[in-house]
Protein backbone atom coordinates (compact mmCIF):
# COMPACT_ATOMS: atom_id res chain seq x y z
CA UNK A 1 0.00 0.00 0.00
CA UNK A 2 1.54 3.42 -1.00
CA UNK A 3 1.83 5.92 1.92
CA UNK A 4 -0.27 9.72 1.06
CA UNK A 5 1.93 11.97 -0.77
CA UNK A 6 1.56 15.40 -1.76
CA UNK A 7 4.18 14.61 -3.55
CA UNK A 8 4.39 14.35 -7.43
CA UNK A 9 6.85 11.61 -8.79
CA UNK A 10 8.85 12.06 -11.62
CA UNK A 11 7.45 9.99 -13.97
CA UNK A 12 3.72 11.54 -12.85
CA UNK A 13 5.81 15.21 -12.98
CA UNK A 14 5.83 14.11 -16.66
CA UNK A 15 2.78 12.72 -16.99
CA UNK A 16 1.56 16.05 -15.86
CA UNK A 17 3.14 18.20 -18.19
CA UNK A 18 2.76 16.10 -20.92
CA UNK A 19 -1.17 16.27 -20.47
CA UNK A 20 -0.71 20.19 -19.85
CA UNK A 21 1.16 20.55 -23.40
CA UNK A 22 -1.83 18.88 -24.99
CA UNK A 23 -4.48 20.67 -23.47
CA UNK A 24 -2.99 24.13 -23.90
CA UNK A 25 -1.58 23.56 -27.46
CA UNK A 26 -4.94 21.35 -28.92
CA UNK A 27 -7.74 21.76 -26.72
CA UNK A 28 -7.74 25.45 -25.60
CA UNK A 29 -7.72 26.86 -29.03
CA UNK A 30 -10.58 24.13 -30.29
CA UNK A 31 -12.75 25.38 -27.12
CA UNK A 32 -14.57 28.60 -27.75
CA UNK A 33 -15.28 26.55 -31.86
CA UNK A 34 -16.97 23.80 -30.39
CA UNK A 35 -18.66 25.48 -27.81
CA UNK A 36 -20.24 27.36 -30.45
CA UNK A 37 -20.89 24.28 -32.81
CA UNK A 38 -22.37 22.39 -30.37
CA UNK A 39 -20.86 19.22 -31.93
CA UNK A 40 -18.71 16.52 -31.13
CA UNK A 41 -14.72 17.17 -31.70
CA UNK A 42 -13.89 14.32 -33.64
CA UNK A 43 -11.01 16.03 -34.87
CA UNK A 44 -9.45 16.96 -31.26
CA UNK A 45 -10.58 13.22 -30.03
CA UNK A 46 -8.38 12.00 -33.10
CA UNK A 47 -5.28 13.59 -31.95
CA UNK A 48 -5.92 12.43 -28.71
CA UNK A 49 -5.91 9.15 -29.84
CA UNK A 50 -2.46 9.69 -32.29
CA UNK A 51 -0.35 10.94 -28.98
CA UNK A 52 -1.74 7.53 -26.98
CA UNK A 53 -4.02 10.23 -24.59
CA UNK A 54 -7.77 8.16 -25.93
CA UNK A 55 -7.30 5.10 -25.26
CA UNK A 56 -7.88 1.98 -22.72
CA UNK A 57 -3.76 1.72 -21.81
CA UNK A 58 -3.45 5.37 -21.05
CA UNK A 59 -6.57 5.24 -18.42
CA UNK A 60 -5.21 1.70 -17.15
CA UNK A 61 -1.95 3.38 -16.38
CA UNK A 62 -3.16 5.82 -14.79
CA UNK A 63 -6.13 3.91 -13.17
CA UNK A 64 -3.67 1.60 -11.24
CA UNK A 65 -1.31 4.02 -10.39
CA UNK A 66 -0.56 2.91 -6.51
CA UNK A 67 -0.64 6.49 -5.52
CA UNK A 68 -4.24 6.64 -6.71
CA UNK A 69 -3.12 10.00 -8.05
CA UNK A 70 -2.97 9.49 -11.77
CA UNK A 71 -6.76 9.51 -12.82
CA UNK A 72 -7.32 12.97 -10.84
CA UNK A 73 -3.72 14.17 -12.05
CA UNK A 74 -5.19 13.21 -15.52
CA UNK A 75 -8.69 14.87 -15.07
CA UNK A 76 -7.54 18.09 -14.09
CA UNK A 77 -5.26 19.05 -17.14
CA UNK A 78 -7.32 17.82 -19.10
CA UNK A 79 -10.23 19.37 -17.88
CA UNK A 80 -7.75 22.97 -17.75
CA UNK A 81 -8.12 22.55 -21.05
CA UNK A 82 -11.95 22.73 -21.62
CA UNK A 83 -14.35 20.65 -20.03
CA UNK A 84 -16.84 20.34 -22.88
CA UNK A 85 -13.62 18.89 -25.30
CA UNK A 86 -12.22 16.41 -21.98
CA UNK A 87 -15.94 15.30 -21.78
CA UNK A 88 -15.45 14.15 -25.26
CA UNK A 89 -12.41 12.71 -24.68
CA UNK A 90 -13.09 10.76 -21.45
CA UNK A 91 -16.89 10.02 -21.75
CA UNK A 92 -15.67 6.60 -23.28
CA UNK A 93 -14.18 5.78 -19.78
CA UNK A 94 -17.46 5.45 -18.54
CA UNK A 95 -18.50 2.48 -20.27
CA UNK A 96 -15.45 0.91 -20.68
CA UNK A 97 -14.95 0.92 -16.71
CA UNK A 98 -18.82 -0.50 -16.65
CA UNK A 99 -17.62 -3.37 -18.61
CA UNK A 100 -14.14 -3.74 -16.46
CA UNK A 101 -16.02 -3.82 -13.48
CA UNK A 102 -18.57 -6.28 -14.57
CA UNK A 103 -17.46 -8.36 -17.63
CA UNK A 104 -15.77 -11.41 -18.18
CA UNK A 105 -12.39 -11.42 -19.69
CA UNK A 106 -13.86 -11.94 -22.76
CA UNK A 107 -16.14 -9.99 -22.58
CA UNK A 108 -13.50 -6.95 -21.85
CA UNK A 109 -10.97 -8.48 -24.11
CA UNK A 110 -14.20 -8.17 -27.05
CA UNK A 111 -15.80 -4.89 -26.31
CA UNK A 112 -12.98 -2.61 -25.02
CA UNK A 113 -11.39 -1.88 -27.82
CA UNK A 114 -14.15 -1.96 -29.87
CA UNK A 115 -14.92 1.54 -27.47
CA UNK A 116 -12.04 2.95 -28.95
CA UNK A 117 -11.30 2.28 -32.47
CA UNK A 118 -7.66 3.38 -33.62
CA UNK A 119 -6.30 6.71 -34.44
CA UNK A 120 -7.06 6.05 -37.83
CA UNK A 121 -11.21 5.59 -37.02
CA UNK A 122 -11.48 6.64 -33.58
CA UNK A 123 -14.93 5.80 -31.66
CA UNK A 124 -16.58 6.49 -28.80
CA UNK A 125 -19.10 4.56 -26.39
CA UNK A 126 -22.10 5.49 -24.29
CA UNK A 127 -22.59 4.17 -20.89
CA UNK A 128 -27.01 4.20 -20.36
CA UNK A 129 -28.23 4.42 -16.79
CA UNK A 130 -30.24 7.56 -16.49
CA UNK A 131 -33.76 7.65 -17.13
CA UNK A 132 -36.49 10.55 -17.66
CA UNK A 133 -38.16 9.12 -14.00
CA UNK A 134 -35.01 7.48 -12.54
CA UNK A 135 -32.00 10.17 -12.38
CA UNK A 136 -31.18 10.11 -8.47
CA UNK A 137 -33.44 7.42 -7.53
CA UNK A 138 -31.98 4.79 -9.65
CA UNK A 139 -34.76 2.03 -7.80
CA UNK A 140 -37.19 3.41 -10.13
CA UNK A 141 -35.69 2.48 -13.59
CA UNK A 142 -38.22 1.37 -16.15
CA UNK A 143 -36.15 0.07 -18.65
CA UNK A 144 -36.73 -3.87 -18.82
CA UNK A 145 -34.57 -6.73 -19.77
CA UNK A 146 -36.25 -10.22 -20.72
CA UNK A 147 -34.53 -13.35 -21.38
CA UNK A 148 -35.90 -15.16 -24.46
CA UNK A 149 -34.62 -18.99 -23.24
CA UNK A 150 -35.69 -20.08 -26.62
CA UNK A 151 -33.22 -18.16 -28.68
CA UNK A 152 -30.70 -17.45 -25.67
CA UNK A 153 -31.45 -13.82 -26.52
CA UNK A 154 -32.03 -10.39 -23.86
CA UNK A 155 -35.07 -7.82 -24.76
CA UNK A 156 -34.31 -4.46 -23.95
CA UNK A 157 -37.33 -2.12 -24.14
CA UNK A 158 -37.51 1.89 -22.35
CA UNK A 159 -35.78 4.87 -22.88
CA UNK A 160 -32.30 6.35 -21.33
CA UNK A 161 -31.63 9.57 -20.94
CA UNK A 162 -28.22 12.63 -20.22
CA UNK A 163 -26.58 9.63 -22.33
CA UNK A 164 -22.92 11.03 -23.00
CA UNK A 165 -22.45 9.69 -26.64
CA UNK A 166 -25.81 8.56 -26.27
CA UNK A 167 -27.09 7.41 -29.97
CA UNK A 168 -23.16 8.21 -31.92
CA UNK A 169 -21.05 5.87 -29.83
CA UNK A 170 -20.05 2.32 -31.17
CA UNK A 171 -20.87 0.40 -28.48
CA UNK A 172 -23.60 0.92 -25.96
CA UNK A 173 -23.85 -0.22 -22.05
CA UNK A 174 -27.10 -0.12 -20.77
CA UNK A 175 -28.30 -0.49 -17.26
CA UNK A 176 -31.80 -2.85 -17.14
CA UNK A 177 -34.41 -3.88 -14.99
CA UNK A 178 -34.40 -7.73 -14.83
CA UNK A 179 -36.28 -8.50 -11.41
CA UNK A 180 -38.40 -5.61 -10.84
CA UNK A 181 -39.24 -6.63 -7.09
CA UNK A 182 -36.34 -6.40 -6.15
CA UNK A 183 -35.75 -2.64 -6.80
CA UNK A 184 -31.94 -1.77 -7.80
CA UNK A 185 -30.32 -5.30 -6.87
CA UNK A 186 -32.96 -6.56 -9.56
CA UNK A 187 -30.76 -4.39 -12.30
CA UNK A 188 -28.14 -5.88 -14.31
CA UNK A 189 -25.91 -4.29 -17.34
CA UNK A 190 -25.46 -5.04 -21.12
CA UNK A 191 -23.79 -4.36 -23.93
CA UNK A 192 -25.39 -2.85 -27.55
CA UNK A 193 -23.34 -3.95 -30.16
CA UNK A 194 -22.96 -1.62 -32.98
CA UNK A 195 -25.66 -1.51 -35.29
CA UNK A 196 -28.42 -3.47 -33.23
CA UNK A 197 -31.62 -2.68 -34.35
CA UNK A 198 -34.19 -1.05 -32.20
CA UNK A 199 -31.67 1.23 -31.05
CA UNK A 200 -31.88 4.60 -31.42
CA UNK A 201 -30.76 8.46 -30.21
CA UNK A 202 -33.69 10.23 -28.98
CA UNK A 203 -33.52 13.97 -28.07
CA UNK A 204 -30.11 15.62 -28.32
CA UNK A 205 -29.90 17.92 -25.73
CA UNK A 206 -28.78 21.55 -26.34
CA UNK A 207 -26.79 22.28 -23.36
CA UNK A 208 -25.79 25.54 -20.98
CA UNK A 209 -22.58 24.39 -20.79
CA UNK A 210 -20.06 21.48 -22.22
CA UNK A 211 -21.88 21.32 -25.24
CA UNK A 212 -18.87 20.00 -26.88
CA UNK A 213 -19.75 16.86 -25.49
CA UNK A 214 -22.74 14.65 -26.76
CA UNK A 215 -25.62 14.29 -24.65
CA UNK A 216 -28.37 12.26 -25.74
CA UNK A 217 -31.77 10.06 -25.15
CA UNK A 218 -31.26 6.38 -25.95
CA UNK A 219 -34.65 5.01 -26.87
CA UNK A 220 -34.76 1.24 -27.01
CA UNK A 221 -37.65 -0.91 -28.85
CA UNK A 222 -37.48 -4.53 -28.65
CA UNK A 223 -33.48 -4.36 -29.16
CA UNK A 224 -32.63 -8.39 -29.00
CA UNK A 225 -29.03 -8.94 -27.97
CA UNK A 226 -27.43 -12.45 -27.65
CA UNK A 227 -27.01 -14.05 -24.04
CA UNK A 228 -23.50 -13.11 -24.05
CA UNK A 229 -24.12 -9.78 -23.87
CA UNK A 230 -24.99 -9.71 -20.34
CA UNK A 231 -22.22 -8.70 -18.79
CA UNK A 232 -20.89 -10.90 -16.34
CA UNK A 233 -22.93 -14.03 -17.79
CA UNK A 234 -26.18 -15.64 -16.25
CA UNK A 235 -24.80 -18.22 -14.50
CA UNK A 236 -23.24 -15.26 -12.38
CA UNK A 237 -26.80 -13.19 -12.45
CA UNK A 238 -29.16 -15.84 -11.45
CA UNK A 239 -26.52 -16.40 -8.20
CA UNK A 240 -26.50 -12.77 -7.46
CA UNK A 241 -30.29 -12.29 -7.72
CA UNK A 242 -30.99 -15.58 -5.84
CA UNK A 243 -28.66 -14.00 -3.11
CA UNK A 244 -30.83 -10.77 -3.23
CA UNK A 245 -34.14 -12.98 -3.08
CA UNK A 246 -33.19 -14.74 -0.10
CA UNK A 247 -32.22 -11.79 1.66
CA UNK A 248 -35.40 -10.19 1.00
CA UNK A 249 -37.27 -13.24 2.15
CA UNK A 250 -35.50 -12.70 5.37
CA UNK A 251 -36.58 -9.21 6.18
CA UNK A 252 -34.76 -7.02 3.84
CA UNK A 253 -30.96 -7.33 5.22
CA UNK A 254 -29.87 -3.70 5.69
CA UNK A 255 -27.08 -3.90 3.13
CA UNK A 256 -25.28 -0.57 1.15
CA UNK A 257 -26.26 -0.82 -2.32
CA UNK A 258 -23.35 -1.65 -4.42
CA UNK A 259 -24.16 0.77 -7.57
CA UNK A 260 -23.94 3.36 -4.57
CA UNK A 261 -20.89 2.45 -3.46
CA UNK A 262 -19.46 2.34 -7.33
CA UNK A 263 -20.14 5.64 -7.36
CA UNK A 264 -18.85 6.90 -4.53
CA UNK A 265 -15.85 5.76 -5.30
CA UNK A 266 -15.62 7.37 -8.52
CA UNK A 267 -16.71 10.98 -7.49
CA UNK A 268 -13.62 11.78 -6.96
CA UNK A 269 -12.38 11.86 -10.15
CA UNK A 270 -15.50 14.19 -11.17
CA UNK A 271 -14.16 16.26 -8.28
CA UNK A 272 -10.60 16.60 -10.63
CA UNK A 273 -12.72 17.57 -13.75
CA UNK A 274 -14.38 20.89 -11.09
CA UNK A 275 -11.15 21.67 -9.75
CA UNK A 276 -9.39 22.06 -13.43
CA UNK A 277 -12.50 23.90 -14.67
CA UNK A 278 -12.06 26.03 -11.35
CA UNK A 279 -7.88 26.40 -11.67
CA UNK A 280 -8.39 27.40 -15.35
CA UNK A 281 -10.78 30.61 -14.61
CA UNK A 282 -8.70 31.46 -11.56
CA UNK A 283 -5.42 31.57 -13.30
CA UNK A 284 -7.32 33.80 -16.27
CA UNK A 285 -8.50 35.87 -13.49
CA UNK A 286 -5.19 36.24 -11.96
CA UNK A 287 -3.50 37.58 -15.00
CA UNK A 288 -6.02 39.56 -15.64
CA UNK A 289 -6.08 41.15 -12.40
CA UNK A 290 -2.07 41.55 -12.52
CA UNK A 291 -2.75 43.38 -15.80
CA UNK A 292 -5.72 45.57 -15.88
CA UNK A 293 -5.28 48.72 -14.69
CA UNK A 294 -7.54 51.22 -12.92
CA UNK A 295 -7.55 54.79 -11.47
CA UNK A 296 -3.79 54.22 -12.31
CA UNK A 297 -2.53 50.78 -10.70
CA UNK A 298 -3.20 47.23 -11.23
CA UNK A 299 -6.73 46.07 -9.87
CA UNK A 300 -4.67 43.15 -7.75
CA UNK A 301 -3.83 46.30 -6.02
CA UNK A 302 -7.41 46.46 -4.95
CA UNK A 303 -8.53 44.62 -1.10
CA UNK A 304 -11.55 43.28 -2.45
CA UNK A 305 -10.12 41.81 -6.02
CA UNK A 306 -6.94 40.53 -3.73
CA UNK A 307 -9.17 39.18 -1.37
CA UNK A 308 -11.33 37.07 -3.72
CA UNK A 309 -8.37 35.95 -5.34
CA UNK A 310 -6.95 34.59 -2.05
CA UNK A 311 -10.21 32.42 -1.47
CA UNK A 312 -10.26 31.19 -4.73
CA UNK A 313 -6.86 30.09 -4.54
CA UNK A 314 -7.19 28.37 -0.77
CA UNK A 315 -10.63 26.65 -1.86
CA UNK A 316 -9.18 25.06 -5.49
CA UNK A 317 -6.20 23.86 -2.83
CA UNK A 318 -8.42 22.28 -0.37
CA UNK A 319 -10.90 20.78 -3.19
CA UNK A 320 -7.77 19.14 -4.68
CA UNK A 321 -6.36 17.72 -1.20
CA UNK A 322 -10.04 16.36 -0.90
CA UNK A 323 -10.07 14.24 -3.88
CA UNK A 324 -6.60 13.14 -3.88
CA UNK A 325 -7.16 11.90 0.02
CA UNK A 326 -10.53 10.35 -1.38
CA UNK A 327 -8.47 8.98 -4.83
CA UNK A 328 -5.71 7.72 -2.27
CA UNK A 329 -8.34 5.75 -0.09
CA UNK A 330 -10.09 4.20 -3.11
CA UNK A 331 -6.88 2.87 -4.59
CA UNK A 332 -5.81 1.12 -1.50
CA UNK A 333 -9.05 0.08 0.14
CA UNK A 334 -9.72 2.09 2.87
CA UNK A 335 -13.10 2.15 3.71
CA UNK A 336 -15.04 5.32 3.14
CA UNK A 337 -15.90 5.68 6.76
CA UNK A 338 -17.26 9.55 6.14
CA UNK A 339 -18.36 9.36 2.63
CA UNK A 340 -14.89 10.90 1.53
CA UNK A 341 -15.85 10.66 -1.85
CA UNK A 342 -18.97 12.28 -1.81
CA UNK A 343 -17.16 14.88 0.01
CA UNK A 344 -14.38 15.66 -2.08
CA UNK A 345 -16.99 16.06 -5.44
CA UNK A 346 -19.22 18.17 -3.18
CA UNK A 347 -16.83 20.41 -2.39
CA UNK A 348 -14.82 20.82 -5.61
CA UNK A 349 -18.10 20.70 -7.45
CA UNK A 350 -19.66 23.89 -5.70
CA UNK A 351 -15.55 25.70 -5.43
CA UNK A 352 -15.72 25.36 -9.69
CA UNK A 353 -19.08 26.89 -9.69
CA UNK A 354 -18.09 29.95 -6.73
CA UNK A 355 -14.86 30.12 -8.32
CA UNK A 356 -15.69 30.40 -12.12
CA UNK A 357 -18.15 33.04 -10.92
CA UNK A 358 -15.61 35.36 -9.05
CA UNK A 359 -13.66 35.06 -11.81
CA UNK A 360 -16.33 36.55 -14.27
CA UNK A 361 -16.64 39.48 -11.37
CA UNK A 362 -13.10 40.32 -11.19
CA UNK A 363 -13.14 40.54 -15.18
CA UNK A 364 -16.16 42.86 -14.71
CA UNK A 365 -18.33 43.27 -18.22
CA UNK A 366 -15.07 41.31 -20.43
CA UNK A 367 -15.85 38.37 -18.06
CA UNK A 368 -19.92 38.45 -19.14
CA UNK A 369 -18.54 38.44 -22.48
CA UNK A 370 -17.32 35.34 -24.72
CA UNK A 371 -14.39 37.06 -25.95
CA UNK A 372 -12.77 35.94 -22.55
CA UNK A 373 -12.95 31.92 -21.23
CA UNK A 374 -14.81 32.62 -17.95
CA UNK A 375 -17.91 32.95 -19.39
CA UNK A 376 -17.66 29.61 -21.21
CA UNK A 377 -16.11 27.99 -17.65
CA UNK A 378 -18.73 29.27 -15.51
CA UNK A 379 -21.30 27.62 -17.62
CA UNK A 380 -19.25 23.96 -17.89
CA UNK A 381 -19.09 24.16 -13.72
CA UNK A 382 -22.39 24.01 -13.15
CA UNK A 383 -22.94 20.22 -14.67
CA UNK A 384 -20.38 19.52 -11.55
CA UNK A 385 -23.03 20.08 -9.06
CA UNK A 386 -25.62 17.77 -10.84
CA UNK A 387 -23.91 14.77 -13.05
CA UNK A 388 -22.33 11.65 -10.69
CA UNK A 389 -24.82 12.68 -8.10
CA UNK A 390 -26.29 15.99 -7.34
CA UNK A 391 -24.60 18.08 -4.46
CA UNK A 392 -27.87 17.14 -2.11
CA UNK A 393 -27.50 13.54 -3.23
CA UNK A 394 -23.68 14.18 -1.72
CA UNK A 395 -24.81 15.93 1.10
CA UNK A 396 -27.93 12.82 1.42
CA UNK A 397 -25.25 10.10 1.37
CA UNK A 398 -22.39 12.09 3.54
CA UNK A 399 -25.34 12.61 6.32
CA UNK A 400 -26.94 8.94 6.16
CA UNK A 401 -22.92 7.26 6.41
CA UNK A 402 -22.22 9.87 9.57
CA UNK A 403 -25.33 8.65 11.45
CA UNK A 404 -25.13 4.92 10.52
CA UNK A 405 -27.64 4.47 7.86
CA UNK A 406 -27.48 2.37 5.00
CA UNK A 407 -27.25 4.59 1.42
CA UNK A 408 -30.48 4.07 -1.08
Amino acid sequence: MAEFTMELSDEQKEVRDWLHGFAADVIRPAAAEWDEREETPWPVIQEAAKVGIYSLDFYAQQYFDSTGLGIPMAMEELFWGDAGIALSIVGTGLAAVGVLANGTEEQIGTWIPQMYGDAGDVKVAAFCSSEPDAGSDVASMRTRAVYDEAKDEWVLNGTKTWATNGGIANVHVVVAVVDAELGSKGHASFIIPPATPGLSQGQKFKKHGIRASHTAEVVLENVRVPGHCLLGGKEKLDARLARAREKARKGGERVKNAAMATFEASRPAVGAMAVGTARAAYEVALEYAQTREQFGRPIIDNQGVAFQLADMRTSIDAARLLVWRASWMAINGKPFTAAEGSMSKLFASETAKKVTAQAIQILGGNGYTREYPVERMHRDSAIYTIFEGTSEIQRLVIARTLAGMPIR
